[in-house]
Formats: C-alpha cells, sequence, structure tokens
C-alpha cells in the first residue's frame, strides 16, 4: 500500500512538472514569433538609420498583435496538454505571408503606407522568415532538452493497428518534443492479418490492455479502431473505466478515402469533417491573397498580349473577341468564364457543346494556335479577380459536361468544394484536351481530388510553374 502511494505520489508529482515545464514553453512558442518580427524591424531600421518615428511605433504594435494571433492559429494540432506547440515550416512561411499582407492591406486602407521606406520594410519582409524559422529550431531542441532533463516522457499504449495508428506511433518516434514512449499495440488479429509492424510490438489482445495499463502505469491511451467498430469502442472504454490513464479517441476515418478530413471545435462540441475544402480560415485568406496578387500582376504584364490577340481575332475572323461560356464554379453554382473566342461562331449553346477534337472544322486558324498554347485562357484573369476563379484548381467543365459526368463518375462533384482554376494538377499531369472516354474523364478527376487532399500554397506555385513549361509543348491541347 505504502509502494503505491509512493508510486502514484511521484507519477502526480511528474505530471506536475511536465504541466509547468511545457506551459512555459507554450507561453514561450506564443511570444517568440512576435517579438522577434518587431526585433527584426528595429534592427533593419538601425541598418538603415531610419529614426524611431510615432508611425513606426504603430507599425511595431501592429506588427506584434497581428504577428501573435496569426501564428497561434497557425500551431499544429496536437494533444492539450501543451506538448505540441511548435509551427512546422511550411505554416510559418504561409504565416509571415499573411502577415505581411494584412499589413499592407491596412498600410492601403489607413492610406499610410507613404510614411514608411520601402526599401525599409522590403527588406524587413525578406529576412524575418530566417530568424523565425531559427526560433523554432531553437525552441524544438529547448523541448526535447526539457523532457530528458526532467525525465517527464509520458508512457501510451495504441488499441489497435491500423495505418493512422502506425502513422501515430512514427511520428511519436520521430519527434522527441512530443514525450511520449509507446509501449506497443492491443490488438485482435493475428500477425499474419496484421503484417510487418515499422515500430513498436504488439503487447496482446485487447481484452488484457486494462490490466496492462493499470500495472505499467501508463499514462495515455490511444484507440485507434476503425470508425466502423464503435461497439467495440464503447466495450474498451467501460473495461478502462477504473484507470486514472488519459484516453485519446482517434477514429481511423481515413480509411473511407475522404477529402481535407479534419477535427474541428464548435463551441465545445467536437466534430469531424468528413469531406471539407482546404480552403478554411487561414488557408482560405492565403488563397484569395495570393489568387488577387498574381491575377493582378498577369493582366498587367500580359496586357499588350491580350491586346495584340484581341485585333488579331476582329481581323481573321467575324465574331466577338471573348467568348462567354456558363460553367459550374464553387459549389456548383453557374459562373459565366471569359475566353478568347478560338471558334467560327456558331448556334452551340451549354446544353449541346461537343468537345473539340483534332482538326476540328470549328477552330479557326488563330484559334488552334491559341489553345495549343492556352493563350486563349488570359482573359481568365479576369474571372480571377473577380472572384469567380482562382489561378490554380480543378478546370471548370461545360455545364453539359457536368451533368453527363456527374452521373457517371463516383466523386466528380466534389472538385467544387474550391474555386475553378486556369491550370490545375490534371493538366499538368497530361490529362488536358478531349476526353472521348470515361476512363479519361476519372483520371482527370482523380487528380482534382489529389490536389484537394495535399493541397498547400508551394503546391499551387509548383503548378504555376509546371504549367509554363506544359503547356507551350503538349500535342492534347486543339
Amino acid at each position: 500500500m505504502v509502494e503505491r502511494s509512493q508510486s502514484i505520489s511521484t507519477t502526480s508529482n511528474g505530471y506536475i512538472t511536465r504541466i509547468a515545464v511545457f506551459g512555459s514553453l507554450k507561453l514561450l512558442a506564443w511570444v517568440t514569433p512576435p517579438l522577434i518580427t518587431v526585433l527584426t524591424l528595429l534592427l533593419t531600421m538601425y541598418i538603415y538609420d531610419i529614426p524611431m518615428k510615432v508611425h513606426y511605433h504603430s507599425l511595431a504594435v501592429i506588427t506584434f498583435l497581428v504577428t501573435f494571433f496569426v501564428f497561434r492559429e497557425a500551431v499544429l494540432i496536437r494533444p492539450k496538454d501543451g506538448s505540441g506547440f511548435l509551427v512546422d515550416r511550411g505554416n510559418l512561411l504561409l504565416s509571415w505571408m499573411l502577415v505581411v499582407g494584412i499589413l499592407l492591406l491596412l498600410g492601403y486602407a489607413t492610406k499610410s503606407s507613404h510614411y514608411f521606406s520601402r526599401l525599409t520594410l522590403f527588406t524587413w519582409f525578406m529576412v524575418t522568415p530566417l530568424p523565425l524559422l531559427l526560433s523554432q529550431i531553437a525552441l524544438k531542441k529547448l523541448s526535447v532538452a526539457m523532457t530528458y532533463i526532467t525525465g517527464n516522457s509520458r508512457k501510451a499504449v495504441i488499441a489497435g493497428v491500423t495505418d493512422l495508428s502506425q502513422r501515430l506511433v512514427k511520428q511519436f518516434v520521430q519527434d522527441p518534443s512530443l514525450s511520449t514512449e509507446v509501449m506497443g499495440y492491443f490488438e485482435d488479429r493475428n500477425m499474419e492479418r496484421i503484417g510487418q509492424l515499422e515500430n513498436g510490438r504488439v503487447l496482446g489482445k485487447l481484452s488484457g490492455l486494462a490490466d496492462y495499463v493499470s500495472k505499467n502505469n501508463i499514462d495515455v491511451i490511444y484507440i485507434s479502431l476503425p470508425i466502423r467498430n464503435l461497439d467495440r469502442t464503447e466495450k474498451l472504454l467501460h473495461e478502462l473505466h477504473d484507470t486514472t490513464a488519459s484516453i485519446y479517441f482517434v477514429p481511423d476515418i481515413f480509411v473511407f478515402d475522404l477529402i481535407q478530413a479534419r477535427t474541428y471545435e464548435i463551441n465545445g462540441i467536437p466534430a469531424v469533417a468528413l469531406c471539407e475544402t482546404p480552403f478554411v480560415g487561414v488557408a482560405g485568406l492565403l488563397k484569395r491573397l495570393s489568387d488577387v496578387f498574381m491575377s493582378s500582376a498577369g493582366i498587367i504584364l500580359t496586357a499588350p498580349l491580350m491586346l495584340a490577340i484581341a485585333l488579331g481575332i476582329k481581323w481573321t475572323s467575324k465574331g466577338p473577341v471573348i467568348f462567354k461560356q456558363h460553367r459550374y464554379g464553387l459549389d456548383g453554382n453557374k459562373i459565366l468564364v471569359y475566353k478568347f473566342r478560338t471558334m467560327y461562331v456558331t448556334q452551340d449553346d451549354d446544353k449541346n457543346i461537343p468537345q473539340a477534337t483534332r482538326d476540328d472544322p470549328r477552330v479557326t486558324p488563330l484559334g488552334a494556335f491559341l489553345r495549343r498554347t492556352s493563350l486563349d485562357e488570359l482573359p481568365q484573369l479576369f474571372n480571377v479577380l473577380q472572384g469567380r476563379m482562382s489561378i490554380v484548381g480543378p478546370r471548370p467543365h461545360a455545364v453539359a459536361h457536368n451533368e453527363e459526368y456527374r452521373k457517371l463518375i463516383k466523386g466528380y462533384m466534389i472538385r467544387h468544394k474550391v474555386l475553378p482554376g486556369i491550370t490545375g494538377l490534371a493538366q499538368v499531369n497530361g490529362l488536358r484536351g478531349e476526353t472521348n472516354e470515361v476512363g479519361l474523364m476519372e483520371k482527370r478527376i482523380e487528380s482534382d481530388l489529389e490536389y484537394l487532399r495535399h493541397w498547400s500554397l508551394l503546391l499551387d506555385i509548383q503548378i504555376i510553374l509546371k504549367t509554363i513549361l506544359v503547356v507551350f509543348k503538349h500535342k492534347n491541347a486543339y
């Protein structure tokens, strides 16, 4: 009895120490990014010999507040004991771009941008990501060091061997800052059905989990049974009612191959997104800011070219310069899409539009060149600026084609969870041009859904760069 009391006391003290240590680290992680951005601003001003006037004071205060809230939102979702508090590298760069975008918008809205040195601000914008990244690396090393010094690594077990639970264990192994040691799995299936485990071992059947937890001072239990086994999960929770271990439910919802599956909390009520747009919250704002910037820059840079194309179309064939057609946009709503006219004027409408084919007699000589080089898509930059389209996203199909393929291809309409794009992953993968077989359209849709699953601003940039290389040499554009 005395030994058990001492064990409980030791565990309790360890828990309190862990909360205190990682609570302090979490607070430090929250204030570090805004402090670094302000210090970098002050250093840049010192280098360029800029006096600290009242508008720079205001900029420093606003920068601190904006950076604090943006970087707090960017923190990866991890267990709420404070062990996960760092921003990953991709989110760090995106978050800083968002901070810069907000500051530029504030400067434009308040007509105060002329008070600041453009060279100083540009230098500050460019150099700040490096010290931010170095600070995150330092905080991570500090977190690992504190874990070893305090000996506060938590002992965990996993109920259920699934792809997701193995990914979870891999994260614990690769990231010491999570301060979790996984003892092993509990699973009812035999090893022949489970297969080779990359990390850890099977400790026994699920029926022996509660006894193992009690005898081995386990701190955390992660239940990762397939979502279809809710009855088994309920029984397991009942068996664990007498343990003091923390219990997390990690449902393997990814077996359904869903789009942007993630967890939410709605005023304290947990919810799991089974099919969601990737452009919510900060990501949505970043996507829109990048679209506005790139479409504006594109219109300015290609204005002379678009004027030349318009004159060429007018001189070589009768009809309007711009071809307007209804397509399905965000959430399946109809939008009007602009293109340079590449065909002779016909009576086709949205209900009966044959796809362009090789040597299509409807295509004008100039139109063939525009289609082959994708220059006919340039007017869609105005669609992007209007908010009807995005630079990168699933290509919009004619209404008639949508109505046809939505009945034939599973998940076809999920592509409309985002704005359609001028270019997309399918196009740079070579899936453009005529789709005279359902299989070809299925491959295009697979690429569209892959884009939704793995979107990032970096992926958008990669697609844009590949588009420049692909469209000028692709043989399927006609």
